[in-house]
């Protein structure tokens, strides 16, 4: 069999698909299933993966559609059986489609693809997920290019989520060196950052449809927390930042926020951490119930807007001159580790996700993981306890370090390996995401 012929199935019902979405009007969404066969065009395998999830989406719709297509021509007495045989015939062709997926034509194409193939493949599925979910939910134009061209906000979808899939397989390749995951993840965690604040100057400079409400609010993260407290509303990003901690718990503060990244930078001028006063612990609390309480005494006294942001603006400030100070004296993000309540918010809630870092019997106490952690999570008497600090963030530069392999993600129910592939596929669909969504 050709190998045209191994794909067509596939092709067809892509496209067919497409049509569906542009006689429901939406042509953008046309526009993305025509292009997703050009995947197969990459030989990964995980292209092929993303194939088979988007044709078993494409099963549910057809048996959806049939079924209330089906339904209303017999309640208005009319025939229905040849529109059953032709939704029939497209779940037929679509796994089809997935069963030719699976083919050992396919699997000879992209044999020489050492990557993962599943962690991926969910990576873009999770990603296309939740971007199509917001897009739908949200009642004004959540995707930026649904603001210039209604309807456009699918290619970005599609975009986003196809490079989920590959950022997942370049985290999770055999041989991955320690320095590369840290490296590969400050730089994408330094490229939100920078989507995010270059929005924000966009719409500084005149272009309101770059902000999010077309209203500016302050960029400091304790005020994705404070602001709901002092005006009663906006709770966009703190569902933001929730959905984050429900996902993959503290990294938030290592992977996700526009801040941090800033910390993280600092922290890294200095060559090994410095550990910080044990101290901190209280000051840390006491600066969370001094931002909640000082927000909601605003609100409750009535104080006008312009203390408010005096005061926002205030603490933010003192929160980068900490980050240029202390951060990079020590070598640790005191920023986020000791000042930024959003930080302490997502260290404890994160408790709540099954999502942990484990030393594990081999650990001969080296301290090789001390010296790459920049949150103050490991020393002695942690390595000892066989777990990292609250503080930890699960940025997962100490497990890669590890040179006796003793540190792991775990999950429960979950190999070792099984659960750093899907906090990966989590954590980079989180990232994704928040490309999409997150501005001001």
């Amino acid at each position: 069999m050709p190998v045209l012929l191994t794909y067509l199935p596939a092709i067809l019902s892509m496209w067919l698909l497409g049509a569906h979405a542009l006689r429901g009007g939406q042509p953008g969404l046309m526009l993305a299933w025509a292009l997703m066969p050009a995947l197969f065009l990459l030989h990964r395998s995980w292209s092929h993966r993303i194939g088979q999830i988007a044709l078993a989406a494409g099963v549910i719709l057809w048996a959806n559609t049939g079924s209330s297509l089906i339904q209303i021509r017999i309640a208005l007495d009319q025939p229905w059986t040849r529109l059953a045989l032709i939704l029939s015939g497209l779940i037929l062709l679509a796994v089809l489609g997935i069963i030719l997926l699976e083919s050992q034509r396919v699997a000879t194409r992209t044999q020489s693809d050492t990557g993962p193939q599943w962690a991926p493949a969910w990576a873009f599925a999770l990603c296309a997920g939740l971007l199509s979910t917001t897009q739908a939910k949200v009642s004004f134009p959540i995707l930026l290019p649904d603001r210039f061209l209604p309807g456009s906000g699918w290619l970005l979808i599609l975009g986003l989520s196809i490079y989920a899939a590959e950022l997942t397989r370049s985290f999770l390749m055999p041989g991955l060196k320690p320095r590369q995951w840290s490296t590969k993840r400050i730089r994408l965690w330094g490229l939100f950052s920078a989507v995010f604040f270059v929005q924000l100057i966009l719409g500084l400079a005149g272009a309101e449809r770059m902000l999010m409400t077309g209203q500016l609010h302050l960029p400091i993260p304790a005020l994705i927390m404070a602001g709901p407290l002092y005006r009663g509303e906006g709770f966009f990003m703190l569902i933001l930042f929730l959905s984050t901690v429900a996902l993959v718990g503290p990294a938030w503060c290592s992977w996700l926020c526009y801040i941090g990244a800033w910390d993280g930078l600092s922290s890294r001028t200095r060559k090994t951490p410095a550990p910080l006063p044990r101290w901190r612990q209280p000051v840390r609390l006491g600066l969370f119930v001094l931002v909640a309480g000082t927000a909601w005494g605003l609100r409750h006294w009535g104080a006008p807007i312009s203390v408010a942001l005096a005061l926002a603006a205030g603490f933010g400030l003192g929160g980068v001159a900490i980050m240029l100070t202390l951060s990079r004296r020590k070598g640790v993000m005191v920023h986020c580790t000791t000042f930024c309540p959003i930080g302490l918010l997502a260290n404890i809630l994160g408790k709540l996700n099954p999502f942990r870092v484990r030393i594990t019997e081999g650990c001969t106490g080296c301290g090789v993981c001390a010296a790459v952690c920049r949150y103050d999570a490991l020393d002695e008497e942690r390595i000892a306890l066989g777990k990292p600090h609250l503080s930890c963030t699960l940025c997962g530069d100490c497990v890669g370090s590890c040179p006796h392999t003793a540190m792991h993600y775990v999950f429960p129910g979950l190999s070792n390996a099984n659960a750093r592939a899907l906090f990966v596929t989590m954590a980079v669909a989180a990232h994704a995401v928040f490309l999409g969504v997150a501005r001001l």
